[in-house]
């Protein structure tokens, strides 16, 4: 018997099997605080979490709009300076052609003015050269009057046979000239 009361005792002061009034009074509690978290705390927590999930959610939600305007923007941007490029090309293209034109439009310019200084030289060379003849014509025709003059002896003042002279002997001079000119040619 004495064993058994010595086994009975052992088993009351047992620490992991708790005396059954505290075992009671112990579960009662845990129901109130259960009773207690499950219905005021856990909705609210319930309530937050569900809040920051949304928060999350509309700024995800919120970063991908943005992400997307910026894409869309960053698109307009690139077709916005690839068609200024085209245009800058095209001005410069434009400005090149102009300036080839007006390159073009004063070197004829040039040319014309040219052509025409070169004309009027001749031109003038040409009066000049008529001046020259006429003039050495007259000096000719007076020294040859003159000397044939003293060579005869006698005066040869009529003017008008005086002219006629000259301008035969002149003309007869210019016509060998010629001759002699287009046989050098000819070789």
């Amino acid at each position: 018997m004495i064993a058994l009361v010595q086994v009975a005792a052992e088993e009351a002061q047992n620490p992991l099997v708790p005396p059954i009034p505290e075992l009671v009074v112990g579960l009662l509690a845990f129901a109130i605080v259960f009773f207690f978290l499950w219905k005021k705390l856990l909705p609210n927590i319930n309530k937050v979490l569900e809040e920051r999930r949304e928060a999350i959610e509309g700024g995800i939600e919120k970063a991908e709009a943005a992400q997307l305007e910026a894409q869309q923007t960053l698109e307009q941007y690139k077709a916005q300076l690839a068609e200024a490029r085209h245009e800058a090309a095209r001005l410069r293209q434009e400005a090149q052609e102009q300036g080839a034109a007006l390159i073009a439009e004063m070197r004829a310019e040039g040319q014309r003015q040219r052509e025409e200084i070169i004309a009027a030289g001749h031109a003038q060379i040409e009066a000049d050269r008529r001046q020259a003849a006429q003039a050495l014509r007259q000096d000719v025709g007076k020294l040859a009057t003159d000397l044939a003059g003293k060579l005869v002896g006698e005066s040869l003042e009529d003017v008008a046979r005086q002219s006629r002279t000259i301008d035969r002997f002149l003309d007869e001079l210019e016509a060998k000239a010629a001759a002699a000119e287009s046989s050098e040619v000819a070789r």
